[in-house]
């Protein structure tokens, strides 16, 4: 299976993104429970006068680079979503293993939110917090979490219970 993080706007160099990679690149060690590539598409965000507009733009821009299908799971993070534990976590990607899920794909969106059109693409929807993250940062958290799940899934001592 392959881990995807979609998201709008691009992290600079420096810090976050050099944060976001070394966990990115950890996750290799789930090669051991058949997590094959854990990779970044990354769009621009919009720039339209609306915030409708914006969050539409956005969404077909993430559906248009990722041309999500029935093989897999694609998940919206969102402060509204479902928040859990990192356990079930892990649990959640062993269960996309065990079905043989081709992608697993997170998408983080704009400033604005999600639009319509990728809310209703997704079959699930998760909160890293009940506090609001800037992006940059979320997408560290979620990689961070990610790797902490694959640490769990193979055994690994980083994650203490």
């Amino acid at each position: 299976m392959r881990l995807v993080v979609a998201a709008v706007g691009k992290l600079k160099s420096g810090a976050d993104k050099d944060l976001y990679e070394r966990y990115a690149g950890r996750c290799a060690v789930g090669r051991q429970i058949g997590v094959t590539d854990f990779s970044l598409i990354e769009i621009q965000e919009s720039r339209a006068e609306r915030r409708a507009d914006r969050m539409a733009q956005e969404a077909d821009g993430l559906l248009s680079k990722l041309k999500p299908d029935s093989s897999d799971a694609f998940v919206l993070l969102d402060e509204g979503g479902a928040q859990l534990s990192s356990d079930a976590l892990a649990q959640f990607v062993q269960a996309r293993l065990d079905v043989g899920t081709a992608r697993l794909i997170f998408a983080i969106g704009g400033p604005d939110g999600h639009g319509d059109a990728i809310r209703l693409a997704a079959a699930k929807s998760l909160s890293l917090s009940k506090m609001t993250l800037p992006h940059g940062l979320a997408r560290i958290v979620l990689a961070e979490q990610i790797y902490r799940a694959i640490t769990i899934l193979t055994g690994h001592p980083y994650h203490r219970a």
